[in-house]
């Protein structure tokens, strides 16, 4: 008398039919960040400049960031230079 029919057959566990999906992004997300217009032109163009961020990898974002710094500081520079005097404001 043998055992055999006491245990039932062990079934191989089923293989997924399909290649595995990775588990995240395949590229780069745009965050969604609203911008908010602060009604200065030139520091509206430096903010909007962000948005290329959101098309480049985490490598590429500190160029974009630099840049739109740069650009900041030279905007809050200019808010202290002294005004330039127009063509006819010299009259003696």
């Amino acid at each position: 008398m043998t055992d055999e029919a006491a245990d039932p057959p062990v079934e191989a566990a089923a293989e997924p039919a399909g290649p595995a999906e990775p588990a995240g992004p395949a590229g780069p997300v745009a965050l969604g960040v609203v911008r908010t217009p602060t009604g200065h032109a030139g520091v509206d163009a430096h903010l909007a400049r962000l948005a290329d961020a959101d098309h480049l990898a985490a490598d590429g974002h500190v160029e974009v960031y630099e840049d739109v710094h740069q650009g900041l500081r030279e905007a809050l520079t200019a808010l202290d230079a002294p005004p330039v005097p127009g063509p006819y404001e010299n009259r003696s």
